[in-house]
């Protein structure tokens, strides 16, 4: 297996990973909002940004192979592969486990909104909280990245 090779693997499985993970994460609020819609459909604008949260770790995921693209070379070492595949490891770990998570806080937000509206953004605090440990993991592959040019 050549450098490169094993730089893509990093990236790709840094999409991959933190793409399945927004897709649990928002599958859990998907039900939730259906469910909280089906009975009051004007709550939509108070759930509908609740619901997306978990989205972002698959936009962060995203970037990280972006910026990780620009640090492969046709002839790299196995070494210097294997240091791309290491700094996307932050984003792709805490990417996929805070999405699916934060969908769950999400999920459970969207319910107490849909029975007491009342809680509106104070309720938001919750599931952004699980958001700052996604990026955490963001931040660190960004300067990892940065120090591998």
């Amino acid at each position: 297996m050549t450098g490169i090779s094993i730089g893509i693997i990093g990236l790709a499985l840094c999409v991959i990973s933190c793409g399945i993970g927004s897709g649990l994460g928002l599958r859990a609020t998907t039900n939730a909002a259906m469910g909280v819609l089906s009975e009051d459909p004007n709550k939509f604008s108070k759930v509908m940004p609740i619901a997306l949260l978990p989205a972002t770790q698959g936009i962060y995921g995203f970037i990280i192979a972006v910026m990780g693209a620009s640090s492969l070379v046709a002839g790299m070492e196995v070494v210097a592969g294997l240091n791309v595949l290491y700094a996307t490891l932050p984003m792709t770990i805490g990417g996929t486990v805070s999405a699916i998570l934060q969908g769950n806080a999400a999920a459970t937000t969207i319910l107490a909104l849909g029975k007491k509206e009342e809680i509106g953004t104070k309720s938001l605090l919750f599931p952004a909280m699980v958001e700052f440990y996604a990026l955490l993991g963001l931040v660190v592959s960004i300067i990892l990245i940065g120090a591998l040019a």
